[in-house]
């Protein structure tokens, strides 16, 4: 390396130091695709639709017992604008800190970091996350409903939310489980809770106060409520976004310091 540029080894092809970290993060990326559903285009697709099928199960619950949703007219709908959100926040979280447990032993290759892993990571959860939301909008215009939001702005901006908050949770994951290996069992228990209580199956707002004051200090049920704002205005439902958006970014930050000066010397 001499003047700020890498030099292949086979064809003498020079590669600035970005290019180089370019590759490194495509390669691992392809390695987690690969490693994770078994090179298999089927493999990808089982994890794509695994949170459309946990949509559809509560929507088929609903329509066959024919149960009332507690706002609007379509149960579907209620549905996928709570559920959507919370499963992209939760999947983000979740993934990044298995990535970095899957993948720890690449770190003796100097030119893998532990926060490589992560964005790789992050990255594919992105696009899995993105193709996930067009497959539930496709089978809900499949069911007759239409998936396009009141407000476009809201929508949009509630799913980079889910995003952030989820690649924030993922970092301090990543942080904990250095210390606490038997985080990943714990989280997965703490997201179950999490979870009933983002107000997916029910609308936390028809709560008595005292309730709904506390259940709001969960960003799942602020992600589950950002995004039904959008399609439910007339809700009058009140969410703190910044509330949740300082939530993803202190965790990120806090994350990010401990894998860089704590949990990386301990590796």
């Amino acid at each position: 390396m001499a003047g700020g540029v890498t030099t292949s080894a086979r064809g003498g092809n020079p590669f600035s130091p970005l290019e180089s970290y370019l590759h490194v993060v495509h390669a691992l990326m392809l390695r987690d695709m690969r490693t994770r559903f078994g090179g298999s285009l089927w493999g990808y697709a089982v994890v794509v639709l695994w949170p459309c099928v946990h949509i559809f199960m509560l929507i088929a619950i609903y329509t066959f017992q024919h149960l009332p949703v507690p706002i609007g007219n379509s149960p579907p709908l209620f549905f996928a604008t709570g559920a959507v959100p919370v499963l992209i926040f939760q999947y983000v979280s979740r993934e990044v800190m298995k990535a970095v447990i899957a993948n720890r032993p690449l770190t003796y290759y100097p030119q893998v970091k532990l926060f490589d892993l992560i964005l790789a990571r992050v990255l594919v959860e992105i696009v899995t996350g993105f193709l996930g939301l067009i497959v539930v909008m496709s089978l809900l215009v499949a069911l007759g409903v239409d998936p396009r939001p009141v407000d476009n702005f809201i929508a949009v901006t509630g799913y980079l939310a889910a995003i952030l908050l989820g690649i924030g949770v993922g970092v301090i994951n990543v942080a904990i489980v250095g210390f606490f290996p038997g985080w990943l069992i714990g989280y997965a228990l703490f997201n179950v809770v999490m979870y009933l209580a983002s107000g997916i199956i029910f609308m936390p707002s028809f709560l008595p106060d005292k309730i709904y004051y506390w259940l709001k200090f969960n960003p799942a049920l602020q992600l589950a409520e950002w995004i039904r704002s959008a399609y439910y205005p007339s809700a009058g439902l009140r969410i703190d976004y910044l509330y949740v958006v300082m939530f993803g970014l202190t965790c990120m930050s806090v994350g990010l310091l401990l894998v860089k000066h704590v949990v990386s010397k301990r590796t």
